[in-house]
């Protein structure tokens, strides 16, 4: 169990997938997880002793699902140390709307060193990309985790008109509720419109990102 565990932690740290294609005892390659954890068993014959064949068939801990809970609950912690981190620090939080009715929060704060922190804080499902809708979800992602947008000292989207118009937009309906939360330009949707614009006037760089268009969406969809 432990070394289950560490081999999720350590792929965790570093931003891999857990799976293969093929997991299948004859593939020469299972995916991260499974040839993470082969690799200790072949490394330690205390691990060897208990893990994989060795373990009852519904004891590996192997398992889809309990991958998930054990990310879960490295999720909670995560965001616990984030939380502790914080204290009652004000925070900035940095938003970008995804297809599928995704919102991604990111908050950026000043730590006790002084030092500018940016941390991904989870994403968000919304029934729809309205202000209002946005805005809510924001509310209960903080209320969730004792926050409140009374800490806004910031806030940064890009350019659309349902998150920093005047009226009515994500930024105009915090403000209302916060007016020290002031809002700035999410300067990254710049650098998009700069790649769109030489894109369009180079067509080896429109197929290249028409590629990994492509392959984003095959992806996402499988």
């Amino acid at each position: 169990m432990i070394a289950t565990i560490d081999c999720i932690r350590s792929l965790l740290c570093q931003e891999l997938a857990f799976h293969g294609c093929d997991e299948y005892k004859d593939s020469k390659n299972q995916g991260e997880f499974l040839e993470l954890l082969r690799f200790l068993v072949n490394h330690n014959q205390g691990i060897k002793d208990v893990v994989l064949d060795k373990y009852p068939s519904n004891l590996k801990i192997i398992a889809y699902d309990i991958h998930k809970d054990i990310v879960h609950a490295a999720t909670i912690e995560t965001t616990n140390i984030i939380l502790n981190d914080l204290g009652r620090e004000f925070i900035v939080i940095l938003i970008d709307v995804l297809v599928k009715e995704k919102m991604v929060v990111i908050l950026r704060y000043v730590d006790v060193k002084r030092c500018v922190i940016e941390y991904f804080f989870g994403i968000v499902h919304v029934k729809n990309t309205i202000a209002l809708s946005l805005k809510k979800a924001i509310e209960t992602l903080f209320a969730k985790h004792g926050l409140s947008i009374s800490h806004l000292q910031g806030q940064g989207y890009d350019g659309a008109s349902n998150m920093q118009c005047e009226f009515n937009s994500l930024k105009a309906l915090i403000m209302k509720d916060n007016p020290s939360a002031y809002y700035i330009y999410y300067f990254a949707h710049q650098l998009q419109l700069a790649f769109i614009g030489v894109a369009k006037n180079d067509a080896h760089i429109a197929l290249l990102f028409n590629v990994v268009s492509s392959l984003t969406n095959v992806v996402g969809a499988s």
